[in-house]
């Protein structure tokens, strides 16, 4: 195991130690380069982060390489006056923040110490690479090129998968979800889901797969020739109890070319769009 730490803003440095590289960059933006235990195999990330960006991009290499920015508050203490009246000048302290990276066996955890302060990533990673990221405000979460599983949450932006390939389990409550697959991992179950937003699925041409699609306040709309199983959708008279109810389902369910594991696709407030690949 390898523990691979960032600290502070403006960082002089460039050195090799305990598996990792520190390269200066610039004052707010800092970066580390994390050795994997076995960089013929795959890995996997996982960032869990309050406020920012997370980009993560599949690069030919063999090291993850992570980028951290940090946004300064301009706004605070912009109206104190930098003099007291007893002459002290008031100084500001640097904005400072760490990022860790700890690395198990291709496993590896990114942790920041500044929980609310907004932080932005940019995050170069082998192709083949599982993803766990996670943000709440200020921040959109984009992954490109690379091949794996992800699993994804947002809850005040946007999601963004493109030129991507596996399985996804991808959710945000405020913000578009849109996800662009060039090939899918057969067999496996996926879920996009949003509240307030589009979900805009594209998938390869040739996908089985079981459709299971719901929009409370919004439409359905695919290019695909989807077969849609009428007979669920049916209302259906239940009786319990000398009660007497009718219940119709509001999930619409249906089969690209013949069926396969569910990709499940729903939203309140916007449309399901489901695109064909070229």
């Amino acid at each position: 195991m390898t523990l691979n730490k960032l600290i502070g803003i403006g960082l002089i440095a460039l050195s090799t130690c305990g598996g990792f590289t520190l390269l200066e960059l610039e004052d707010e933006k800092e970066q580390l380069v994390v050795h994997l235990t076995n960089p013929a195999k795959s890995g996997k990330l996982s960032l869990d982060i309050v406020n920012g960006d997370i980009h993560v991009i599949g690069y030919d290499g063999k090291d993850v390489i992570i980028q951290a920015i940090a946004e300064v508050d301009n706004h605070v203490n912009r109206k104190k006056s930098n003099t007291r009246s007893d002459g002290m000048k008031r100084i500001t302290p640097t904005d400072g923040f760490e990022i860790t990276a700890e690395e198990d066996n291709n496993n590896i955890k990114v942790e920041t110490d500044e929980v609310m302060k907004t932080i932005n990533f940019t995050i170069k990673v082998p192709k083949k690479f599982s993803l766990k990221l996670s943000t709440v405000n200020n921040g959109n979460i984009l992954v490109e090129n690379v091949s794996g599983s992800f699993e994804l949450e947002n809850a005040n932006g946007g999601i963004k998968m493109k030129n991507v390939s596996g399985s996804a389990l991808a959710n945000t409550i405020n913000g578009d979800l849109i996800a662009d697959f060039d090939s899918i991992l057969t067999g496996t179950p996926m879920a996009f889901t949003t509240l307030n937003g589009n979900v805009d699925v594209t998938l390869p041409p040739t996908v089985k797969a079981n459709i299971k699609m719901q929009s409370e306040m919004g439409e359905i709309y695919s290019d695909f020739d989807i077969d849609i199983n009428k007979s669920i959708s049916k209302p259906k008279q239940i009786t319990e109890k000398g009660v007497y109810k009718i219940v119709k389902d509001k999930w619409t369910y249906g089969k690209i070319n013949g069926g396969g594991a569910e990709i499940m696709m729903k939203n309140m407030h916007g449309d399901v769009n489901i695109r064909k690949g070229k």
